[in-house]
C-alpha cells in the first residue's frame, strides 16, 4: 500500500463510499478507510431508501454518476411510488433493499474502481499542521499521508448505545465503536457536539401471525431508481401494517421511570421527525395507536424490521410491547431496539462545498454534520468527494444553489443554519420543489455529472437519446390536433371533462386536468413511442408549464443576492446599524453571498439591506474608479 493518497476518506458508510468513489472516478488516488470491512454501507437502521426529499436526493445523486441507486436497485426486494394522490412535485420512490445484497453492491463498486485502495483499520488522530490537514494516523500506529481528508464518521464516533438503563461503549448493531478521534478534532480547535439516534426491534418472521395483518405489496408497475436500470416489478416481500394498541401504551407509561430518554441519562439530541415509540406516547397523549410496518431486510434471513417502533426501554418492557401487536402476539426478538448517542461537529464551521473552514483539505460528509439517513449522507458524501477532487486540480469546488438541487438544499441549510437535532430532508424544506422534482433529476444534474467525469460515453449516449426523443414528442404534440369524433368525445365525457367542438392540439389537450397520457393516447391517431418515465415527465411539464415558468422568474430574481459576494474576511463589527444577533451569526456563520445571509436565523430582511449596502461600499472602496 502507499503510505501517501491524494485523497483519504474515513469511515465506509453510505458517505464514506461515495466519497471516495467520486474521488478516485476522478483520477485521484484515494484511500478509504473502514473499522470493519463486512459492514461497509451498513443498513443500521430502516432498510430502505427513498420515500418524500430522500427520494429525490437518490436520484440526484444517481444523475450526478454516484452509486446509491444502483445499489439499491442491485437489492431491491419491494418498490412503491409514494405520495401518488398528491402534486408531482412531492412524488417520488421509497425501496424496501436486502441489507447484504446493498452491502454487496458497494463493495464490488469499491473494489473494483480504480485509484481505490480499501483498509480496514480505525483512524485514532487526524494529523494537522499549518492549518491544513497533513493524513491520518491509525489503531495500528500506521500514518497514512494527504493533504485531502474527508471525514465520515457516521454514528461510530464515540457512539454509545443504550438500552433501558444499560448503556455502554458501541457503534450500530453491535459494531465496535471510534473512540479515540474526537479529542484529535477537538485539539485542532474544532466544535464537538453529542446527536443520538435508534432503532427498532427485529423480530423473527416464523413468530408473526402474519394473516391477521394488512399486506402492503410492491408497485406492480415495473420501477427503478437509476436512470440507467431498467424497472423490474418484484414479488414475494410484502410489507404489513399492524398498530400499537391502548395496551401498549399503557406498557409504556409504566417504564418511563426505566427510559434513559426521560430520565436524563441520554444526553445527546434525537430526532425531532422520527421520535421514538416512547417519545411519541408522550408527545401524542391523546391518541390511542400509532402505524407500525413490519418490513423484510434480507431475501434469505427470517429477520424482521418493526418500522415506526424505534425504542430504548430495557428488554423485558420491549417484549411486552412488541408482543402487545396485533399479529405479533408471539414475537420472537433477533435483536433489540436501542438508542445511540454519537459525537458531531456543528456543520456551520463548513463551507458551502463542505471543507472546514479552521482546517484547510479537510471535509466532513454525513451523520458527522448532525444529519440522518443513508440518503442525506450519500449526497454529502459525493458532493465531498467532488469538491476534494476540483480543489486538488485547482478548480473552482461545486455548490449546487437551493433553486438547482435538494443537495443543494441540504448542504445551504446545515453550513447556513447549523443543526441542534438530526437533520431530516424534507419536501418542505425545498422552495423550489416543482422545478426540482424526481422526474427531472437527469436534466438538471446529469451534464454537470459528465463534465466531471463521473458519466461515462454509455450512459451519456444513453441520456441523450432519451432527452432527444421526449423533445421531439414535446414538439410532436404541438402540432398534432385531436378531431371531434364521437368516439373521442365520449372518452373526454367518461372522463369527466367538456367534449371537443373543433380540433385542438394534442399538447393543449394534455393541459386540461381530467386528461392524463394513457387518454391522450387514445385519442390520438398515432399513439406515442415514450417510456413510462419519459411520458410522465413530458405531462408534467406539459400540463404545469406556467407554474414552472413562473417559478424560475421567481429564481432568476432570487439569484441577483446570491450573485453579492462577501469577502471572507469580512469585518461586521464595523457595520453599523445590524442588531447585535445578527452580528454574532453572520460572523460564526461567515455567508460567502448576500442571499446566503438573508437565510440565517435570526438576521433580518433590515440587517440583509444594511449589509448589501456596507458590502457594497466595500467592493467600491476595493476598486476604485480611476
Amino acid at each position: 500500500m502507499r503510505e501517501r493518497y491524494e485523497v483519504i476518506v474515513v469511515g465506509a458508510g453510505h458517505a464514506g463510499c461515495e466519497a471516495a468513489l467520486a474521488a478516485a472516478r476522478m483520477g485521484c488516488s484515494t484511500l478509504l478507510l473502514n473499522l470493519y470491512i463486512d459492514n461497509m454501507a451498513l443498513m443500521a437502521c430502516n432498510p430502505s431508501i427513498g420515500g418524500p426529499a430522500k427520494g429525490h436526493l437518490v436520484r440526484e445523486i444517481d444523475a450526478l454518476g454516484g452509486e446509491q441507486a444502483r445499489a439499491t436497485d442491485a437489492s431491491t426486494l419491494h418498490i412503491r411510488v409514494l405520495n401518488t394522490s398528491k402534486g408531482p412535485a412531492v412524488q417520488t420512490l421509497r425501496a424496501q433493499c436486502d441489507m447484504r445484497a446493498y452491502h454487496a453492491a458497494y463493495l464490488n463498486a469499491v473494489e473494483t474502481t480504480e485509484n481505490l485502495d480499501l483498509f480496514q483499520d480505525i483512524v485514532t488522530d487526524l494529523l494537522v499542521s499549518e492549518g491544513r490537514a497533513r493524513g491520518v494516523k491509525t489503531r495500528l500506529g500506521l500514518v497514512f499521508e494527504s493533504d485531502t481528508v474527508i471525514l465520515a464518521t457516521g454514528t461510530y464516533l464515540g457512539g454509545r448505545v443504550h438500552v433501558g438503563l444499560v448503556n455502554f461503549q458501541s457503534g450500530p448493531l453491535g459494531q465496535m465503536p471510534a473512540s479515540e478521534l474526537t479529542e484529535s478534532l477537538r485539539q485542532a480547535g474544532f466544535e464537538v457536539g453529542r446527536l443520538k439516534t435508534g432503532t427498532t426491534p427485529r423480530i423473527h418472521a416464523a413468530s408473526v401471525d402474519w394473516k391477521s395483518l394488512v399486506a402492503q405489496e410492491s408497485s406492480p408497475e415495473p420501477l427503478a431508481f437509476s436512470h440507467w436500470d431498467k424497472g423490474r416489478v418484484y414479488t414475494g416481500h410484502a410489507c404489513y401494517q399492524t398498530r400499537t394498541t391502548v395496551r401498549t401504551h399503557e406498557i409504556i407509561r409504566g417504564a418511563l421511570d426505566r427510559s434513559p430518554l426521560f430520565t436524563g441519562v441520554i444526553e445527546g439530541v434525537g430526532p425531532r421527525y422520527c421520535p421514538s415509540i416512547e417519545d411519541r406516547v408522550v408527545r401524542f397523549p391523546d391518541r390511542d395507536s400509532h402505524i407500525v410496518f413490519l418490513e423484510p431486510v434480507g431475501g434469505q434471513t427470517a429477520e424482521i424490521y418493526m418500522q415506526n417502533f424505534s425504542t430504548s426501554l430495557p428488554f423485558d418492557v420491549q417484549v411486552e410491547m412488541v408482543r402487545s401487536l396485533p399479529g405479533c402476539e408471539n414475537a420472537r426478538f433477533l435483536r433489540p431496539g436501542y438508542a445511540i448517542e454519537y459525537d458531531f461537529m456543528p456543520p456551520t464551521q463548513l463551507s458551502p462545498w463542505l471543507e472546514t473552514r479552521l482546517v484547510r483539505g479537510l471535509f466532513c460528509a454525513g451523520q458527522i454534520n448532525g444529519t440522518s439517513g443513508y440518503e442525506e449522507a450519500a449526497a454529502q458524501g459525493l458532493l465531498a468527494g467532488i469538491n476534494a477532487a476540483r480543489i486538488l486540480r485547482g478548480e473552482e469546488p461545486v455548490v449546487l444553489g437551493r433553486a438547482e438541487a435538494y443537495m443543494g438544499v441540504l448542504v445551504d441549510d446545515l453550513v447556513t443554519k447549523g443543526t441542534e437535532e438530526p437533520y431530516r430532508m424534507f419536501t418542505s424544506r425545498c422552495e423550489h420543489r416543482l422545478i426540482l422534482r424526481h422526474d427531472n433529476a437527469d436534466r438538471r444534474l446529469a451534464p454537470l455529472g459528465r463534465e466531471l467525469g463521473l458519466i461515462d460515453d454509455g450512459r451519456w449516449r444513453a441520456l441523450e437519446a432519451r432527452w432527444k426523443a421526449t423533445d421531439e414528442e414535446r414538439d410532436r404534440l404541438g402540432r398534432l390536433r385531436v378531431f371531434p369524433t364521437p368516439e373521442n368525445n365520449a372518452r373526454l365525457e367518461r372522463a369527466g371533462t367538456v367534449p371537443l367542438e373543433v380540433p385542438v392540439p394534442a399538447e393543449e389537450l394534455l393541459r386540461r386536468p381530467e386528461v392524463g397520457w394513457k387518454l391522450l393516447q387514445e385519442l390520438l391517431e398515432e399513439p406515442s413511442a415514450l417510456m413510462e418515465e419519459e411520458a410522465v415527465s413530458l405531462t408534467t411539464e406539459i400540463k404545469y408549464a406556467g407554474y414552472i415558468e413562473r417559478e424560475y422568474r421567481v429564481v432568476e430574481r432570487l439569484l441577483r443576492t446570491e450573485k453579492v459576494r462577501i469577502p471572507e474576511d469580512f469585518d461586521y463589527g464595523l457595520v453599523t446599524g445590524l442588531s447585535a444577533e445578527s452580528r454574532a451569526k453572520l460572523s460564526r456563520v461567515r455567508p460567502m453571498t448576500l442571499g446566503q445571509a438573508g437565510r440565517i436565523s435570526g438576521v433580518t430582511p433590515a440587517d440583509v439591506q444594511i449589509l448589501w449596502v456596507a458590502v457594497k461600499t466595500f467592493h467600491a472602496k476595493q476598486s476604485p474608479v480611476g
